[in-house]
């Protein structure tokens, strides 16, 4: 995915899989149309399922998204595993507006905790829909303690006004690069990598056999 590179080098480049989750209606064209093309639609529902890219030219790296919208109709879901899979991270959505989508978006977590360990995917889950606040059945409240409890990302959004769209992917996209960095092998001081004779398997010999 990421090569590893001295400070001299050439410009870390990353990519990775973003899939969307959520019901029907929830938004998640919408707001993959709003993030990519800064624009608003209404659109259709989703068949199967959708494809966009951005690029991004952070100062610490080049990263480019494929972000995968899938189709929130249940005759769908059976096959939506497919494609989630080798997917770097999840934005699971729901409708401010909609109860039943909040416990929908319980159910798709449970989806992919069965498809992935916790380290593996960054999840964030999306609160869409603050246009409608006057409609409001799902508190911000509730939101953030579902996530709290799950180890997730979580932030509200409106794909129609704009309000945090571009926030939450680059929440998740900061999320991934500090994975990265916590994974990538720590440089020797002097200038080579350092091996743990005691993890080696190597057997050393001093004084006394």
């Amino acid at each position: 995915m990421a090569q590893p590179v001295t400070p001299e080098g050439p410009r870390v480049s990353h990519m990775y899989k973003v899939v969307l989750l959520g019901s029907m209606s929830v938004g998640k064209s919408s707001l993959a149309y709003r993030y990519v093309r800064n624009d608003f639609r209404e659109l259709l529902p989703t068949v199967g399922c959708s494809f966009f890219t951005q690029i991004l030219e952070l100062d610490q790296a080049t990263v480019k998204f494929e972000i995968w919208d899938t189709a929130g109709q249940e005759k769908y879901q059976s096959v939506c595993h497919l494609y989630y899979r080798d997917a770097h991270a999840a934005l699971i959505v729901y409708d401010i507006a909609n109860k039943e989508t909040f416990s929908r978006a319980k159910l798709w977590l449970e989806e992919l905790e069965k498809k992935f360990l916790p380290d593996e995917i960054v999840v964030a889950l999306v609160g869409n829909k603050t246009d409608l606040a006057a409609e409001r059945e799902v508190t911000t409240e509730e939101g953030e303690d579902f996530a709290r409890t799950k180890g997730l990302l979580f932030m509200e959004t409106s794909a129609k006004s704009n309000h945090q769209v571009n926030d939450v992917f680059m929440a998740v996209v900061q999320e991934l690069l500090r994975r990265e960095k916590e994974k990538a092998p720590r440089p020797s001081p002097h200038g080579s990598p350092t091996v743990d004779l005691r993890m080696s398997g190597t057997r050393t010999r001093c004084c006394r056999s």
